[in-house]
């Protein structure tokens, strides 16, 4: 009996894996999450006590991209095995003004990157197009100080200035009480799709915190 009940979790085992390792595959996906993230949020949440180079008065950092990443209907790839070389730390480096940090955009080539089956230098360009496709609303850079305000409403401020977008390719992310990020789901193409169901989570909060900018 426990040789066979070890020979059916040995053949569960090995079917994960499979499973798994198909999933990961690089450039087998259907779409594209683009998220970019309220640097000034973030700061107050982590990037303060990390003393990041990223929250410096003066920065002017706003929404900037977290990450374009692979995405299934269900679920998204991650650390793909991939024979494409990892990014310089030149390349990195250039991806810090409108990522923050060359350290963010290390992270996002070996997390997602690595799944889109580009090489690191055409994920990065890929990224740059979709981050200047996309309108980020210019009402939030004109904030001087934190208010509160419903999380639709910056949903609502995304859609107004991208109008080809419609309301289930953008969803809006909360950490605790702050806003954290807006997600738009796009095409291979970086036209605007509909997100999938996992993806679309949008907070609830109706008094979010929203920081200005340094």
């Amino acid at each position: 009996m426990r040789k066979l009940f070890a020979a059916v979790t040995a053949a569960l085992i090995a079917l994960a894996t499979a499973a798994q390792a198909e999933n990961d595959k690089p450039g087998a996906f259907d779409y594209y999450v683009l998220s970019l993230s309220w640097s000034p949020n973030w700061c107050l949440a982590e990037g303060d006590a990390r003393n990041s180079e990223q929250c410096e008065t003066g920065s002017g950092h706003g929404w900037i991209l977290h990450g374009l990443w692979p995405q299934f209907h269900r679920g998204y790839p991650s650390f793909c095995q991939t024979a494409e070389r990892p990014p310089s730390r030149g390349m990195t480096a250039k991806m810090a003004d409108i990522m923050g940090t060359s350290g963010l955009a290390w992270h996002q080539w070996k997390k997602h990157g690595t799944c889109t089956g580009l090489s690191a230098a055409a994920y990065y360009a890929l990224s740059r197009e979709a981050y200047a496709r996309v309108v980020r609303p210019a009402i939030f850079r004109k904030l001087d100080r934190k208010v509160l305000l419903p999380a639709s409403v910056v949903e609502e401020a995304f859609l107004k200035s991208n109008p080809e977008m419609a309301a289930d390719g953008v969803t809006i992310t909360c950490r605790k009480d702050r806003i954290q990020e807006a997600r738009i789901c796009l095409s291979k193409s970086l036209d605007p799709v509909p997100c999938g169901q996992d993806v679309v989570r949008d907070c609830t909060l109706k008094k979010a915190v929203f920081a200005p900018l340094r």
